[in-house]
């Protein structure tokens, strides 16, 4: 028999118009065995929205451990208690199918859920945090924030440290999980309004569609990769990182834990720089006479062996632009120019391009190279917003005067006479 729930929220009542309210009488359905789950693909099939969300616990795995799926249909609210049915392929498979549009927040983690379990993400992807960028509002910004700039709306606290694992759920921590779907709809309907107004509908599709693309090929590509700080590290350095990596991961996968737990990056690069497989100095660095890899030296050691022996290690560095001294303070103040060309567009900063980004076009344009792919500030719609305009500023045909320093846009861009 399936059960049926009403959550009460708290309402907050004040003569003024502007005071934030949460809502009243939410019921939704508990999902708890297989044939409840199929009733909801077969709803997923027919609805014209799926808003959802997640609750995971990622600390002592080796992927995010599942716990709760939060999913408004049109008007109506489910819980899917994972705990009680682990096995929910079948609700990944009906997301990437059907005309329906999906809508979340901040869903790199639900993106990947779908395509570690069924090869590809969601259908008709809308991400609200990108798309609150997208229309200038900070990036990236919380649920919370998001609900109340653009609803006036305030949602539960107090449970993001909850282990979703434990059970029984209290009324408290599933009606903050159920919050988080209850106004995706509605902001993106605002969103959608804001996108359109600013002609800024193809831009963030575009987004989206490149956002997606960026995870499907970081989940992909070798998780060597993935580890921080080896930028820098020579051929045969990057070929050991490589081979503890791939230690690494069947150590924790075989364990079932965080591959961090098994060992941290710094240390992994350590043994990367100091190239030596001798298990005395493996064992001599700080961090790495630990009891658990007492009986692991001579796998790490033989691991950097491996790594040492390959005449040609099949590893190769990412290349980032390095610039001369006067041409990096020209990257400082085009940050400035960044900024205010993304304010005057109504666009978040933070979306269109980093420090980095900004390096990488002008070596591409001062100090160009024959194998350099084109940078991303100069592609798509960034090329549009920022890239034009400082080539141009580069060039010297467009200059950045102080129009007002009172201004939430205190720059202006002016053409210089030829």
């Amino acid at each position: 028999m399936q059960r049926r729930f009403s959550i009460l929220l708290i309402s907050f009542h004040s003569s003024t118009d502007n005071q934030a309210t949460t809502d009243v009488n939410l019921k939704y359905k508990l999902i708890t065995n297989p044939s409840q789950l199929a009733d909801l693909c077969c709803r997923v099939a027919t609805a014209a929205t799926v808003a959802f969300d997640t609750e995971f616990v990622s600390e002592f795995s080796y992927y995010p451990q599942l716990c709760l799926i939060q999913v408004a249909l049109d008007e109506e609210l489910f819980i899917v208690d994972t705990c009680e049915v682990p096995n929910v392929d079948s609700f990944w498979q009906a997301l990437t199918e059907g005309d329906h549009e999906t809508i979340v927040h901040a869903g790199r983690e639900e993106f990947r859920f779908a395509l570690r379990s069924v090869g590809q993400g969601p259908r008709n992807w809308f991400d609200i945090q990108l798309a609150a960028g997208m229309v200038g509002i900070e990036y990236p910004a919380s649920y919370g924030k998001l609900t109340a700039r653009l609803l006036n709306k305030k949602v539960p606290k107090g449970e993001t440290r909850t282990d979703w694992r434990r059970r029984p759920l209290t009324p408290d921590q599933l009606e903050y999980a159920l919050s988080d779907v209850t106004h995706l709809k509605p902001m993106r309907d605002k969103l959608q309004e804001r996108l359109a107004r600013l002609n800024h509908g193809e831009w963030h599709d575009d987004e989206s569609r490149i956002w997606q693309q960026s995870l499907i090929e970081f989940d992909s590509k070798p998780r060597w990769r993935r580890v921080s700080g080896i930028s820098g590290l020579n051929p045969t350095s990057l070929a050991i990182v490589r081979e503890i990596s791939k230690w690494r991961d069947e150590e924790a996968k075989t364990r079932d834990i965080p591959s961090k737990r098994v060992l941290r990056d710094d240390l992994i690069v350590e043994l990367a720089r100091r190239r030596s497989p001798d298990e005395k100095k493996i064992r001599a660095i700080r961090g790495l006479d630990r009891r658990d890899l007492k009986d692991q030296y001579g796998k790490l050691s033989q691991a950097i062996s491996d790594a040492i022996d390959s005449p040609e290690p099949n590893v190769s560095r990412r290349r980032q632009s390095e610039l001369s001294t006067h041409l990096n303070q020209i990257v400082s103040l085009l940050g400035a120019a960044l900024d205010a060309l993304c304010r005057e567009q109504s666009i978040a900063p933070s979306i269109v391009g980093t420090a980095q980004d900004l390096r990488d076009l002008v070596a591409y344009k001062l100090e160009p190279s024959d194998d350099a792919p084109p940078p991303r500030l100069a592609e798509g719609w960034r090329a549009g917003v920022v890239g034009q305009k400082i080539e141009r500023l580069l060039n010297g045909q467009l200059a950045i005067r102080i129009r007002d320093p009172f201004s939430d846009i205190p720059l202006e861009f002016k053409e210089t006479q030829s």
